[in-house]
């Protein structure tokens, strides 16, 4: 009986997660903002308003992550700061490969599509973002 439901809980687990293709790639590309976090222990803490968005520009899956920050006037503040990128894809499986000056990560792609993007970091904590919403005051 334990085998039974140890084999449930497994193809469960394992069925959440997307195969993600080179095709899929193109998804990462543009703005977003995170939505909520998922602590490995289940703990959630939600995002109700962002001061920072995320940027991706990915090509020949190579690119920069930049944290820019949403204007009133529909704008984004910008720096020169960026976070190199290498997305690898092997067998259904992506990876998002970070590098700075100062350390070098990984998050592993759990599912991405024009709206939507989970990650899942070496500690086990999971991030997912949505596209934000557009605004403008004018």
């Amino acid at each position: 009986m334990k085998r039974i439901l140890l084999l449930i809980v497994l193809l469960s687990v394992l069925s959440c997660k997307q195969n993600i293709s080179e095709a899929d790639i193109s998804n990462l590309n543009g703005y977003w903002e995170i939505e909520k976090v998922e602590l490995p222990d289940g703990d959630k803490k939600e995002y109700k308003v962002n001061e920072t968005i995320d940027f991706f520009k990915i090509e020949a899956n190579k690119g920069f992550r930049k944290k820019v920050m949403p204007q009133l006037d529909g704008t984004y503040l910008t720096n020169d700061i960026q976070e190199d990128v290498v997305v690898v894809v092997k067998d259904g499986d992506a990876s998002i490969q970070y590098k700075t000056t100062y350390a070098s990560w990984n998050e592993e792609i759990i599912e991405l599509t024009k709206d939507k993007l989970v990650v899942k970091n070496e500690q086990e904590i999971e991030y997912y973002y949505k596209r934000p919403a557009k605004f403008s005051v004018k």
